[in-house]
């Protein structure tokens, strides 16, 4: 499709990368980023990004968060071989949190060896522990 915009060009270019200043990034220069599974809905992970981890993510076709505790990017699956493939990556009404919709590679997303990192619920004022580990951590961080 041509283009007789420069606008219009200019938005379709590979290389803009404008749309990164639409996201409100917090005084860190970070953004959540929940991890969703693209074909059941159901959120598996929370992490965070910096510009060039979403950047990269939008680039490569797998998640690449940034790492607090480590303060660097962090390709999940880079220790576990847990990857995630991004699907599509959305932006909320406010512009401050991201949703990656992924096919997460073995199916486990949580360092537990869970599926989720959401798998405590309260019930009667207790967490309780409602999925079962999948894989022993010692097995996928060697």
């Amino acid at each position: 499709m041509t283009s007789n915009s420069a606008s219009e060009s200019t938005a379709s270019t590979p290389n803009n990368t404008d749309w990164l200043d639409e996201v409100r990034w917090n005084s860190d220069g970070l953004v959540p980023a929940i991890a969703q599974d693209c074909d059941s809905g159901k959120i598996l992970m929370m992490a965070w990004m910096d510009k060039t981890a979403l950047l990269a993510t939008s680039e490569q076709g797998r998640a690449i968060y940034y790492s607090r505790s480590r303060q660097r990017l962090w390709p999940k699956g880079e220790s576990s071989g847990n990857v995630q493939n991004v699907k599509s990556i959305k932006l909320d009404c406010d512009a401050d949190v991201i949703v990656l919709d992924i096919e997460q590679i073995g199916g486990i997303a949580c360092h537990t060896g869970r599926e989720s990192c959401f798998y405590r619920e309260l019930v009667d004022g207790t967490w309780e522990t409602k999925a079962p580990v999948l894989k022993d951590p010692k097995e996928m961080y060697s």
